[in-house]
């Protein structure tokens, strides 16, 4: 790894620029001054040969390799040893037709629930750096996204490419429930949570939300709920037979009574989200509930490379003092 110990100091190379203008501007001191003679004040600011506008750069090359050498460049390693947080984290996301309805808000312009719940998780994953969080969706029934994994670029990345329609439609609460706890069953953390979004009432897979609950329970794994979308009715986007698309209003309803025995029966809560803001509201209160120490032990070795750039800069001034007293000697005034 490379890395510069004082980055600030190298701010001072957009004053060279300037100083090569103001040099370029002010021309070459004459090496014969003469008094009120044009020709001979035309001959001092002639066209340099290439040579000599490599040697008049010198010191410029030489005030640059001493900026670098202040700014102190390094190369080295670290090495940390992250001790998670211990907590393991499943999300479980419904993907389910419904989760297109455009009764949400992002940035005050209308947004369908499943582009506010990934915004929402976004923000969520950023702020648990340390806890291994994995992902499952499901709509007919469930599809492992990410197992639970400390690479949160890699599950972000996942997390972007979800999109409504990739699996069959229904909403598989228990199903997905089941293999959330599937994936959580062997994992040693000290806390294991699953967090369960959906907008609908379980009508799809073999087994039912309350025998799944039931089963978590039994494992120690708390399950947040959350129904998603606002009660009564919510504009949908559909497609009609000829590709042309229209918003049709479509009676919704959340399974509050199930969502909220999962959530009793395995002590955590169950939350209704109507809005983007109180979906940010939820997950900012889950992060606060589910928190706990952890360490980390962090090793770094530096070694300062300030050196080789100073032993450059004074060859280079070495050279353009050299050069003054014989390629561009210049006559006596």
């Amino acid at each position: 790894m490379f890395r510069f110990a004082n980055p600030e100091y190298l701010w001072l190379l957009l004053v060279l620029p300037l100083l090569l203008i103001w040099h370029g501007r002010r021309g070459p001191a004459p090496a014969i001054e003469y008094p009120s003679l044009m020709v001979i004040r035309e001959v001092a600011r002639r066209t340099r040969s290439r040579l000599g506008a490599i040697l008049a750069g010198l010191p410029l090359l030489g005030l640059t390799l001493l900026i670098l050498a202040v700014a102190r460049p390094q190369q080295g390693a670290t090495n940390a040893t992250v001790h998670a947080s211990g907590v393991d984290i499943m999300l479980l996301l419904d993907v389910s037709g419904s989760m297109q309805s455009l009764d949400f808000r992002l940035d005050n312009f209308p947004a369908s629930r499943v582009d506010v719940v990934k915004s929402v998780v976004r923000k969520f994953i950023a702020a648990r750096p340390n806890d291994r969080i994995g992902l499952t969706i499901f709509a007919g029934f469930p599809y492992l996204v990410s197992p639970v994994t400390l690479d949160h670029a890699w599950l972000l990345g996942n997390l972007e490419r979800i999109r409504i329609g990739d699996i069959e439609d229904g909403t598989a609460i228990g199903s997905a429930l089941a293999a959330g706890l599937n994936r959580l069953r062997n994992q040693t953390a000290k806390s294991k949570i699953i967090i369960l979004m959906t907008d609908g009432q379980n009508n799809s897979g073999q087994i039912t939300p309350i025998t799944a609950a039931e089963a978590a329970r039994a494992l120690s794994v708390k399950v947040y709920t959350i129904g998603i979308g606002v009660r009564g009715e919510a504009p949908i986007p559909v497609t009609d037979a000829f590709g042309h698309q229209r918003i049709v209003m479509e009676k919704v309803d959340v399974d509050e009574d199930t969502l909220r025995r999962i959530a009793t029966a395995t002590g955590a809560r169950f939350y209704r989200a109507t809005d983007t803001d109180s979906l940010n509201h939820i997950y900012d209160e889950i992060d606060k509930l589910e928190k706990t120490a952890f360490t980390i032990h962090s090793y770094e070795q530096w070694d300062e490379l300030y050196v080789w750039p100073v032993l450059a800069a004074l060859i280079v001034l070495g050279l353009s003092l050299l050069s003054q007293f014989t390629l561009r000697r210049r006559i006596p005034a």
